[in-house]
């Protein structure tokens, strides 16, 4: 099978959308398929290389002459690598690949991650929308994408060929008990509850800690509000990491507090590194964390229910240990190979029609 993955880049800045595009075209190429990935291009082009996967340079830049520019050059590219399936992840590709068709025989497949945006509904334009969660899902049926095109395919990072075994990575020397997120600083990501949340248990637990690893455009208004708390020193703003796996294989609790979010690769990573983990109430949260088997979940933007659910695992080590125990369970699903395998079924079915 010959297969395109379109997405604006390919940089090595945390962004899970294209962490899951890298996966597919690693594991794709490795299992004997021939892949192409499309982009500005970005660090994880060498990894591509190592794993065969050829890259095209395409800059999908949204303005009226780049625009003719990319649309020249994508027809350039689909004439010489014939693809069976363009799979696009971002809107741009979308829109490229859907009405650039003409003259060729592929289909066209579509992830939806950020289906809360609205220019999502583009994705609809494919003949197959894969969704990260059955809340996205639920979500793109309820906005008018066609049942009969909708597949899920949850998000599954443990095994991805970007990182290394769980085990090669060392352990921070964190202050414990440590709590710590991993996410961009972005409102949408629950950065400001979890300050709050905090603050609010943070003088009958002294020696906590909470560490904050990640950037975005709106770092600056969360370090004033730490900065604004009584505990403001035990607050650390730790930047994005390219190996978050240290933090969360030293942390004793892991919170992820979205407003929204479709199906998050790093709680997949967290339960893998054991850590004890509270995550909000909404779209694909729940999924990855079977449905509160493996997590404590509560209600978005409620920042005393986080701290509710951080003092019932602070103030007792045996059920701090139990949850860190349930994390670590049933993590078999949670494997890149699974959305590999399930993927290339999206594909096939395309083909056989």
């Amino acid at each position: 099978m010959r297969i395109i993955h379109i997405l604006n880049h390919v940089q090595k800045i945390g962004n899970g959308i294209v962490n899951v595009a890298v996966d597919l075209a690693c594991l794709q190429a490795k299992t004997g398929n021939e892949v192409a990935v499309v982009s500005v291009g970005g660090e994880y082009e060498a990894l591509l290389a190592v794993c065969g996967v050829k890259h095209y340079h395409l800059d999908q830049q949204r303005n009226p002459i780049n625009i003719i520019k990319a649309a020249v050059r994508y027809q350039a590219i689909a004439a010489e690598f014939q693809p069976d399936i363009v799979h696009a992840h971002m809107m741009t590709g979308i829109v490229l690949a859907r009405f650039l068709r003409y003259g060729h025989k592929y289909a066209l497949v579509s992830t939806v991650h950020n289906e809360f945006q609205r220019t999502s509904l583009l994705m609809g334009l494919a003949d197959r929308v894969i969704a990260v969660s059955k809340a996205v899902q639920a979500s793109m049926a309820r906005r008018g994408i066609p049942e009969n095109k909708l597949r899920v395919v949850c998000n599954g990072t443990l095994g991805s060929p970007r990182t290394r075994n769980l085990h090669d990575y060392q352990p921070l020397p964190l202050q414990h008990p440590a709590i710590a997120t991993v996410a961009g600083m972005y409102k949408r990501k629950g950065i400001a509850e979890l300050i709050a949340a905090f603050e609010q248990i943070a003088l009958n637990f002294p020696q906590a800690h909470l560490y904050l690893v990640g950037n975005g455009p709106d770092r600056e208004l969360f370090e004033a509000q730490a900065l604004a708390t009584s505990v403001g020193e035990r607050i650390h703003f730790e930047g994005f990491q390219p190996e978050p796996q240290r933090y969360l294989k030293s942390c004793d609790i892991f919170v992820l507090a979205s407003h929204r979010d479709p199906c998050p690769l790093v709680l997949s990573e967290a339960r893998e590194a054991g850590a004890a983990i509270i995550g909000t109430q909404v779209d694909g949260i729940p999924e990855a964390l079977d449905y509160g088997q493996a997590g404590l979940l509560v209600p978005t933007k409620d920042s005393k229910a986080l701290a509710k659910a951080l003092v019932q695992l602070l103030s007792n080590a045996d059920t701090l240990y139990e949850w860190k125990n349930r994390a670590n369970q049933n993590l078999e699903w949670l494997n890149a190979s699974r959305v590999h395998q399930e993927t290339l079924g999206v594909y096939c079915e395309l083909i056989t029609q």
